[in-house]
């Protein structure tokens, strides 16, 4: 059988940089050689010295086109999309070019390039990376397509055609958020308009559809012209979603959780510094007895939100770790934010810039995770078999917590509400329901099973491995 090397293309941001990482480290750990393209803004943020070494993996960059001090922050998606399309495609197509020209002065499939390594087998590109797809296929390279959010937030993105045809969306100003949706098969018995992605409402200040939906649809839609699409998800959690989703793609595999199957990642996954001073504080806890609060990489919150849930967080009365990034409520803040944290007087908090949230989910401390229910953070929680609080900010994360609350049974779903009584109230519920805990703990051995050998995602995960094996074997042509 021929080498097999796969180009992998997140979307550069740490989410899905995340995701896509801990497939590279499983394609790894097989022997396939990896190419793993970040952003040349990303990498120059990478801590590269605690990257391990592996003659399979090599780190190529592509400029985004933005200034380095541009924020990249979650107003500035669809700069960074269009930026990234005007600038990225053009040495996009010439790394794959020049790929495919190393490959061609190999003696046969077997022998490795000039660089070391085989010819590129196939990419895998970020679903929210359509070029990246069109330009593989278009120079004759086989092209995955991978999705980091959930199942059942792609399913609801594939559904809003149908949902605006029969006027379930746009979402009005003022309606009734909690009337049941229709559209979404599979979902009609509990999913409400509040449950949908945050750009299903119209605009409160102009009264119009957010573009940032149109841009969602059009991405998802896209990737029935990959080979097959590529899910961070185990079937146990989204298996009606997923089924309703295979006859819109060429191929579906469901392979997740990827950051339990494989091992940990030659790369390191966080864009932001670690602090690891708050293991040792866990430490000095009681089992079950703190908190832990991170709202994500984007999320970001006014100064009224961030009073609420410290008054909430403390009112609750247990310990909690709070991950509370720079950038979260403004620079401009951080000093009125560090006189409320003191003013506070609560010798049981710890507050941090970022946190090793694997290490601290698996805790033995660690009692429930109040979260924005982003994909990675849901089933790092799920994983862990910890009780969940809810609050999610945008994307796939209100339809993620509302299945968090409705249908799995593992956490509570705060959304649409951010006050001080109700903070408190579902920290404390969180904390002490046996029921929350026995669900969150028996959905965790369930999802244990599907990445142990023969379950689902082991299995789905070998499918992979064969079928990217198959491509490689067939040879890149054009499609």
């Amino acid at each position: 059988m021929a080498p097999v090397h796969v180009l992998v293309f997140p979307w550069p941001l740490q989410g899905h940089i995340n995701s896509m990482l801990h497939f590279a480290a499983g394609l790894l750990g097989v022997g396939i050689h990896v190419s793993f393209v970040h952003t040349e803004h990303n990498l120059r943020r990478v801590d590269l010295a605690k990257a391990a070494a592996s003659p399979r993996l090599r780190i190529m960059s592509l400029p985004d086109g933005l200034p380095d001090d541009h924020p990249r922050s979650v107003d500035d998606l669809k700069d960074l999309a269009k930026s990234l399309i005007t600038t990225g495609t053009v040495p996009y197509r010439a790394l794959l070019a020049s790929m495919l020209s190393a490959g061609s002065r190999a003696v046969d499939a077997a022998d490795a390039t000039d660089s070391g390594f085989p010819p590129l087998s196939c990419v895998v590109a970020d679903g929210l990376l359509p070029f990246a797809i069109d330009i593989a296929e278009d120079l004759g390279v086989p092209a995955l397509a991978f999705r980091t959010a959930s199942a059942c937030s792609v399913l609801a993105y594939l559904s809003v055609p149908k949902l605006m045809e029969v006027g379930e969306v746009p979402i009005p100003v003022g309606a009734d958020l909690d009337e049941l949706v229709l559209g979404v098969p599979g979902m009609e018995d509990f999913l409400r308009r509040r449950d949908l992605p945050g750009t299903c409402r119209l605009r409160a200040e102009t009264n119009a559809v957010d573009p940032l939906l149109h841009i969602l649809v059009n991405y998802s839609v896209h990737s029935s012209k990959a080979r097959a699409l590529i899910f961070n998800s185990p079937a146990s959690l989204e298996g009606l979603a997923l089924a309703h989703i295979a006859p819109h793609m060429r191929d579906v595999f469901a392979i997740g959780p990827l950051h339990a199957i494989s091992a940990a990642p030659v790369l390191p996954t966080s864009l932001w510094r670690e602090d690891d001073g708050c293991m040792a504080w866990l430490d000095g806890h009681a089992d079950r007895s703190v908190v832990y609060v991170s709202l994500g990489s984007l999320a970001v919150i006014s100064l009224e939100q961030f009073t609420e849930f410290l008054s909430g967080l403390v009112g609750a009365g247990y310990a909690f770790v709070w991950v509370l990034r720079p950038d979260m409520v403004g620079e401009s803040q951080r000093g009125v934010l560090q006189e409320a944290i003191d003013a506070a007087g609560n010798d049981k908090m710890r507050v941090v810039d970022w946190a090793p949230q694997r290490d601290v989910l698996r805790h033995r401390a660690v009692g429930c995770f109040l979260t924005h229910a982003g994909w990675n953070s849901t089933l790092e929680g799920v994983v862990e078999g910890v009780p969940l609080v809810c609050w999610p900010f945008f994307a796939d994360q209100q339809i993620n917590s509302r299945f968090v609350g409705a249908v799995w049974g593992n956490g509570l779903d705060m959304k649409d509400v951010c006050e001080r009584a109700v903070v408190e109230g579902m920290v404390r519920e969180a904390m002490v329901s046996g029921e929350l805990r026995m669900s969150a703990q028996a959905l965790a051995q369930q999802v244990r099973r599907d990445i142990a050998e023969g379950g689902s995602s082991a299995t789905e995960f070998e499918r992979l491995l064969c079928f990217i094996k198959e491509l490689t074997a067939k040879g890149c042509s054009p499609k």
